[in-house]
């Protein structure tokens, strides 16, 4: 017997300790060999393995790549070399890489498992669900085979199945960390929250830093409106994981929502500086509050888009012409129910031309048995009721309808599934209402705005051609129902006499340099109260400690409760003053507290969110109620308190200018909306590119 070469007996000693796990001397032993022969194709795998295993990834494809094209027979180098490319994000690749690896051996499991993660990075979930139950027939008891088909049943929206396979993979291997996370958030995503929060403290006892645990347990907390323990979970997660993806932002906003100042603007300007280096720090929504930029809000939703959707594999419409005799649009969001953006656009859908247009709701929230509900079901041609069905089936849906025009009213905002128009099931997509900023997709060709949201020189910080409506962006429901019986302010627990200002926003919308104009005006106007929304109970105890520090009695913050729409509005009679906000105004609370005869004071702001309540005042004729800087708005209030018959003309000149102005006008906004579509449309039908243009108004007769 030939004994082995000193090449052979370096390879094997570099092997034994590979196994015996030391990996610095069998990386030098492997370097060793490929400095006498380049061309060794397992000291090339081997080596990349564990450049691979040490985070070097870019160095393992290079390694792994130049083996398998020395010798393309080893099906674990094809598998690991797949695993590398997948590590850098190219799932392309790494898919070609697997499907060699099983060609070479059709019963490898893991490269049938890992062919499955690939095809789901890729967004092709139904086929990743494939090669895990491929993997799962040739070994029935993978932990890991099973804990992945869950991950691909949970983006499929098949909750339940998706919990049923972690519960397997759970039973095989109980201290599966992914398992127990991925558990955890089908059961939040089914809001079952006290299941999720017990699979993510047994995942945080077995691993008490472990980054998808803490952050999925700040998710929940934070959806359970406990702001505080949300914020010390993602805190502790930038901690351990500095890098991970969107901690950042979530724990800025976490801090804002519960009016936590404390470092916040601190916090805010490492996010702002993230954002601008083209990090994944924060989700475009929640930057919304933090950001005064146009510029880095594109930034931050094109980073973000380019993860979600990197790519539109096989768009689903190719360039059919229809020829339909009325225009099809399909309306998508998550709030067909009592919510604010139903509200706003209930009218709009029972108004539009049916001799012109078919419209369809696409609705994928919950289907909640309310009044608004109701009405919904029947301002539609057809109510299509999408949530248990994945992106991919809802977009197949869309096409199989032949939409002419997708509208989605959600953009980034939450419970928003802008993955289904990733997919282009129509040959025109807009973005409207919802989300009032760029998604900075590739696959949503417009935005509605009017000039004042989006004055024409930041059309460029937009991934989307802007169409600018004639008068004001915000549709609104002239049928909106105010209650008959107002409360008094005793049963608000406002002051009978003394001057009530008012700011019924979301709480997070709420900062500091704001703050301190609204204490200085307390301070100085007396007998003044300000009257919030309750947002949550951790918000309410830190605004009244930020009121004390500015020398303000917590007893000047009175806070309203949530009450149905109609109440809301009928006890908006009570302040004298609604207060904005900066650097993201009052949207349909703008419109409420117009709608109810309550004037608002506004400042306008640098983005398409700071300056819609600019946009609503200047819709309902009452200009002298915007101002340009925070200065000029302090004095601006200070001025309507002290004379309180200017206000009283202006709450008269709002009650008149209601019915006149087009901030309430639904029909005649309905008109301009479907010049805009038909614009649109026409475009399409002479496969014209998408282009920014001005809907033109209605002439008065």
């Amino acid at each position: 017997m030939r004994p082995p070469s000193n090449a052979d007996a370096t390879f094997q000693e570099a092997v034994r300790n590979h196994q015996l796990g030391d990996f610095a001397r069998a990386a030098a032993l492997y370097r060793k060999i490929l400095a006498r022969n380049p061309a060794h194709a397992d000291a090339l795998h081997l080596l990349g393995l564990i450049e691979a295993q040490a985070g070097k990834l870019a160095a393992a494809v290079d390694l792994m790549g130049r083996s398998v094209r020395i010798r393309a027979e080893n099906p674990a180098a094809w598998n690991n070399y797949g695993n590398a490319l997948l590590g850098l994000g190219r799932a392309a690749q790494a898919l070609d890489a697997y499907g060699r690896a099983i060609a070479l051996q059709a019963d490898y499991a893991t490269a049938h498992l890992n062919r499955g993660n690939a095809l789901r990075d890729l967004g092709r979930l139904e086929e990743a669900l494939e090669s895990y139950d491929r993997a799962l027939t040739l070994e029935p008891d993978s932990a890991d085979a099973l804990c992945n088909r869950g991950n691909a049943l949970r983006d499929l929206r098949r909750l339940r199945e998706a919990i049923d396979s972690y519960d397997r993979a759970l039973a095989g291997n109980p201290n599966l960390l992914e398992a127990l996370c991925g558990r955890g958030a089908a059961r939040k995503d089914l809001r079952q929250f006290d299941e999720a929060l017990r699979d993510y403290e047994r995942a945080l006892a077995l691993s008490p830093d472990y980054p998808t645990a803490l952050n999925n347990f700040g998710d929940a907390l934070f959806d359970l409106c406990r702001y505080e323990e949300a914020t010390q979970k993602y805190e502790r997660l930038l901690e351990v994981a500095p890098d991970y993806d969107y901690a950042a932002g979530y724990a800025v906003f976490a801090r804002l929502r519960s009016c936590n100042w404390v470092d916040c603007a601190q916090y805010a300007q490492h996010l702002i500086h993230s954002v601008r280096k083209g990090q994944r720090a924060a989700v475009p929504f929640s930057f919304l509050a933090v950001s005064a930029s146009p510029r880095d809000q594109l930034i931050c939703a094109r980073t973000h888009a380019a993860e979600k959707f990197p790519a539109i594999i096989n768009p689903l419409w190719t360039g059919d012409r229809y020829g339909h005799d009325r225009i099809r649009v399909a309306y998508l969001s998550a709030d067909f129910h009592d919510h604010a953006t139903a509200y706003l656009t209930a009218e709009l859908f029972e108004s539009h031309d049916r001799r012109r247009f078919e419209v369809t709701a696409v609705s994928y929230g919950p289907d909640r048995p309310d009044t608004m509900r109701t009405r919904l079901r029947s301002a539609f041609d057809r109510f299509l009721d999408v949530a248990q069905r994945s992106d991919l089936e809802v977009s197949r849906l869309l096409r199989s309808l032949e939409i002419d025009i997708a509208v989605d009213l959600k953009g980034w905002t939450k419970d928003a599934r802008p993955g289904i128009l990733a997919y282009r099931p129509a040959p025109v997509q807009v973005s409207y209402l919802g989300f009032p900023g760029t998604l900075g997709t590739k696959f949503i060709d417009y935005v509605l705005a009017d000039r004042n949201v989006i004055p024409p020189g930041d059309a460029v910080h937009f991934s989307e051609k802007v169409v600018y409506l004639p008068e004001v962006y915000q549709v609104n429901d002239s049928k909106r129902v105010i209650a008959p019986n107002a409360p008094t302010r005793a049963d608000a627990g406002l002051p009978e006499n003394g001057f009530v200002f008012c700011c019924f926003n979301n709480n997070y919308k709420i900062t500091p340099p704001v703050f301190d104009v609204w204490m200085r005006l307390l301070r100085d106007v007396p007998g003044s109260v300000l009257w919030l929304f309750a947002d949550n109970a951790d918000a309410c105890r830190n605004l009244q400690r930020e009121a004390e520090r500015r020398g303000v009695s917590c007893g000047s913050l009175v806070f309203a409760p949530r009450v149905p729409q109609a109440e809301h509005l009928a006890r908006q009679v009570l302040a004298d003053l609604f207060l904005d906000t900066l650097p993201y105004n009052a949207h349909t609370t703008a419109s409420d507290a117009l709608w109810a005869g309550l004037p608002l004071l506004t400042c306008t702001g640098s983005t398409f969110a700071g300056r819609v309540a600019t946009s609503l005042l200047h819709a309902i004729g009452l200009p002298e109620l915007i101002t340009d800087d925070l200065r000029g708005y302090e004095a601006r209030a200070r001025q309507l308190a002290g004379v309180t018959d200017e206000l009283k003309m202006l709450r008269a000149k709002l009650v008149r200018n209601r019915r006149t102005y087009p901030l309430f006008d639904t029909e005649r906004f309905t008109k301009h909306l479907e010049s805009a579509y038909c614009r649109m449309w026409e475009r399409a039908e002479h496969s014209e590119p998408a282009i920014g243009f001005d809907v033109q108004p209605i002439l008065v007769e």
